[in-house]
């Protein structure tokens, strides 16, 4: 058989046929005098062989591996590997499902997901009285409520199986107090008019005791407020935080912070 009809008996490409040969899973017969590759029935079977296995999900090395074991034991535990492979596939694409179908019922909730979904149930609640408050407020939504609720989403991110004791205690300080979110939106825009201020400028105090007065006694004890020594010289994620926002706005918040340090105490 040529490698035209090889690969078609067995229902694969003369490319794969090639690639075969290239990386020594199958062998390359004798080139004939004529300068053709002659195959036989053994061929066949073999690339029928591999067929087989790669279908099953072995990846090509797999493939080899089992080939060069004749007893067939490497097979056994290989195809006993992948099982069990396929088995935590399965359990992560439940997974996905899972957290899709709460996707689709925030949606069907609210009409709408939030621009940092996918995010959980709980933010996603946080998010949807946010934009209820903002429909509620005057003009457009202050730039900072949109760094807040990423600012969330990355926290939220970065401790999907830890300590979100922060979380629902926003969560509950919210519910409870029907007027905490309209008071967020005041600080946002508070903080949002000190973008081109002076660090010195007097609504920087001002704003940073809103903060404070913005967040329930609750919600700043599950909070975990930095030491003074955590911002400012060695970099980290501190440091990225504030670079993101402008020299008043930054001054407020670490006046906030030590305001809240000191209430704390």
């Amino acid at each position: 058989m040529r490698i035209g009809e090889l690969a078609a008996v067995v229902g694969v490409t003369t490319r794969a046929v090639r690639h075969y040969h290239r990386i020594g899973l199958l062998p390359e017969p004798q080139r004939q005098p004529n300068g053709y590759r002659e195959y036989t029935l053994r061929d066949a079977v073999e690339l029928a062989r591999v067929r087989r296995l790669t279908e099953l999900g072995l990846s090509l090395d797999e493939v080899k591996d089992v080939l060069a074991d004749d007893a067939g034991k490497e097979l056994l535990e290989i195809l006993t590997e992948l099982d069990a492979d396929l088995a935590r596939q399965e359990e992560a694409i439940r997974q996905r499902r899972a957290r899709l179908a709460r996707l689709f019922e925030q949606a069907r909730q609210t009409g709408r997901l939030p621009a940092e979904a996918p995010v959980s149930p709980e933010l996603a609640a946080i998010f949807d009285n946010m934009a209820r408050a903002w429909e509620r407020a005057p003009g457009p939504e202050p730039a900072m409520a949109a760094k807040e609720r990423q600012l969330l989403a990355l926290l939220e991110t970065g401790s999907p199986g830890g300590d979100r004791g922060w979380l629902d205690t926003m969560v509950r300080s919210l519910s409870g107090d029907p007027a905490a979110m309209e008071r967020a939106y005041a600080v946002y825009a508070q903080l949002d008019e000190l973008a081109g201020a002076a660090e010195d400028d007097p609504r920087v105090e001002r704003t940073a005791r809103a903060i404070v007065d913005s967040i329930p006694q609750e919600a700043a004890q599950a909070l975990s407020i930095p030491d003074e020594g955590d911002v400012g010289e060695g970099g980290g994620f501190a440091d990225a935080f504030f670079a993101e926002f402008a020299p008043a706005q930054a001054a407020a918040v670490h006046r906030a912070v030590a305001l809240l340090r000191e209430r704390a105490r």
